[in-house]
């Protein structure tokens, strides 16, 4: 990426040296060091959604060829990126249901219906106190 060579960092490290003193020289090479870390950590990230985001946009045009032709005709990649599609549907979907879901066990969550949390409380809150 940068064209520098040995001497270059040499006089590099020399500057720094009679510039920052031996006292600071470690400290600032360790913020130089933290601050590549979080550019290069930042730049994984981007790199990371944007491949999520190519793979969504390959999926949705999977999705389009298999509308415009036949479901059952499809080659297996279109089948099984239907398949991904549908997967991912159902997980978007599951949070916004009507309800919510309220874990009985570590293995068997059920779902809740919000409307008889209401109707409990307003039953309550209508009954006299003694």
């Amino acid at each position: 990426m940068f064209d520098i060579g040995f001497w270059e960092l040499l006089l590099i490290a020399v500057v720094a040296l009679l510039v920052l003193g031996p006292e600071r020289l470690p400290s600032a090479l360790r913020s130089v060091q933290r601050t590549i870390k979080a550019v290069r950590s930042y730049g994984s990230r981007v790199q990371a959604e944007l491949n999520h985001e190519l793979r969504v946009n390959e999926l949705h045009e999977h999705l389009k060829k298999a509308e415009s032709s036949k479901l059952h005709e499809l080659s297996p990649e279109l089948q099984r990126s239907l398949v991904e599609l549908q997967q991912a549907a159902d997980t978007v979907q599951r949070p916004y249901q009507k309800g919510t879901y309220q874990q009985t066990s570590e293995d068997s969550p059920t779902l809740k219906d919000s409307s008889d949390e209401d109707g409990a409380a307003s039953r309550a809150e209508k009954q006299p106190r003694s």
